[in-house]
């Protein structure tokens, strides 16, 4: 498939959420989110956009679930930047994600 460069790391990036919920079924939206934008950032399986491609997972899985990620565009690149540099941990995003998670009706 053109653009992607480590379908395994791919793979391995989308179960980090599922097998998360699996073994610690109390986990919340935040944390299940945090799990797929971490796997994606930081095991780069893209030629390019991974950083972008992990905000947009985090924020569609989370619409999935009901809500919505209400932060400005600078403080996403502000905590994505860090992330998939390696300085940010998946609990200090999931950490960040649920102090702007919005319940959407």
């Amino acid at each position: 498939m053109p653009g992607l460069r480590d379908e395994h790391a791919l793979e391995a990036a989308l179960a980090r959420s599922p097998q998360r919920h699996a073994y610690e079924p109390t986990a919340d939206i935040a944390e299940l989110a945090a799990a797929y934008g971490f796997g994606l950032a930081s095991d780069h399986p893209f030629v390019d956009g991974n950083k972008r491609i992990a905000f947009v997972t985090m924020a569609v899985f989370a619409g999935l679930n009901g809500h919505e990620i209400e932060a400005p565009e600078d403080e996403v690149v502000g905590i994505i930047l860090p992330l998939a540099a390696g300085e940010l941990s998946e609990p200090e995003l999931a950490t960040w994600l649920r102090s702007r998670l919005r319940a959407v009706s």
